[in-house]
């Protein structure tokens, strides 16, 4: 071995043929060696210099950037929906659709801002363009879409420039799958573990819950009768968000661990069962053309999608205070890039 082979296993504190067990893996080789032994290494403890974290712990305040992710997918889905109900003639739809986008995206803008600390701060994002940044892109894509939502829903409840009202709903549909996916890229072009190694399924999670939101907001402010695309948008959009969150847990391995655990799993669970339940709901509404199962899916939906953005939220504030979901990803990496 040359001298440069030893400097860098000492560096990696590796010594062939001397690989320490620890926990209980330590304590099951040893008690086969002899009954009294007991293991003489701890469990590893995961720490930094002066006991501080890997990673600064977001500062973003919980009511207004969990807050701002809901509303964002409750917009974007809204103007999906409400593009829909105009073209097969729903007026019924249509107009609660556009006004729950109007108030979402509204809404959404004052909890950035607020969090921001002043306008100022938002509109200086806009003085330039970066493709490769996610909050520039997402700072544009709300500068577009928030006019357009509010215009389609000035032109319907005044019933004055139909025509340019048309054209609003139109664009505010195009422009409203990124706003209600956006911030999941924005999440996961951070550092916070739970959040950036969620980067390939949180955009779909997000769309589905954002869907779910809008399809709630819809069916408690519809007849049944006119109702029917957002009963089939709650069931899909149900399916989209259970079912790709699923899948980003199980591959995501240790990060996943922050979403099992205290208030983000509590708000989770909640969200699952919320869903689930709604959209169940919505579809015996249908079914049975009951407003009050309408309405109650229309709750449970909504919230179900509030909990969902608050416990991914949590979640990722979990794991960016401890180091222990920073520092073993990085070593099984290193692990693997060198096998």
């Amino acid at each position: 071995m040359s001298e440069s082979d030893v400097t860098r296993e000492g560096l990696r504190g590796e010594r062939p043929g001397r690989e320490a067990l620890t926990g209980a893996k330590a304590g099951r080789r040893r008690h086969r060696r002899g009954r009294g032994e007991q293991p003489m290494v701890p469990e590893a403890e995961f720490s930094s210099y002066y006991g501080k974290p890997v990673l600064n712990r977001p500062t973003w305040k919980p009511l207004d950037i969990a807050g701002y992710l809901y509303l964002g997918g409750l917009a974007g889905a809204s103007s999906l929906l409400a593009a829909g109900a105009g073209v097969t003639g729903r007026p019924a739809l249509a107009r609660p659709a556009k006004l729950g986008a109007a108030g979402a995206i509204s809404l959404s803008l004052v909890a950035l801002v607020h969090d921001l600390g002043r306008p100022a701060r938002f509109l200086n994002m806009l003085r330039v363009f970066k493709p490769t940044s996610p909050m520039s892109v997402g700072s544009w894509v709300l500068s577009g879409y928030a006019p357009l939502a509010l215009g389609a829903a000035a032109a319907d409840l005044t019933g004055r420039a139909r025509r340019v009202g048309s054209l609003a709903t139109a664009g505010a549909a195009v422009l409203g799958p990124a706003v209600a996916t956006y911030t999941a890229v924005l999440l996961s072009d951070t550092a916070v573990p739970s959040w950036h190694e969620g980067y390939r399924e949180l955009p779909y999670v997000f769309a589905g819950s954002g869907a779910t939101a809008a399809a709630g907001l819809a069916l408690a402010a519809t007849p049944p009768g006119q109702a029917g695309p957002a009963r089939r948008m709650a069931a899909l959009g149900a399916a989209l968000e259970l079912g790709t969150f699923q899948a980003m847990k199980h591959r995501m391995g240790l990060s996943a661990e922050t979403f099992e655990q205290g208030k983000p799993h509590r708000l989770l669970r909640a969200a699952e069962a919320l869903t689930a339940g709604g959209a169940a709901l919505a579809v015996l509404s249908g079914r049975l053309r009951d407003r009050r199962l309408a309405l109650a899916a229309g709750a449970a939906l909504l919230s179900g999608s509030a909990a969902l953005r608050f416990g991914v939220f949590h979640a990722g504030v979990a794991s960016a205070e401890d180091p222990k979901y920073t520092v073993v990803p990085q070593r099984e990496r290193l692990a693997a890039r060198d096998r």
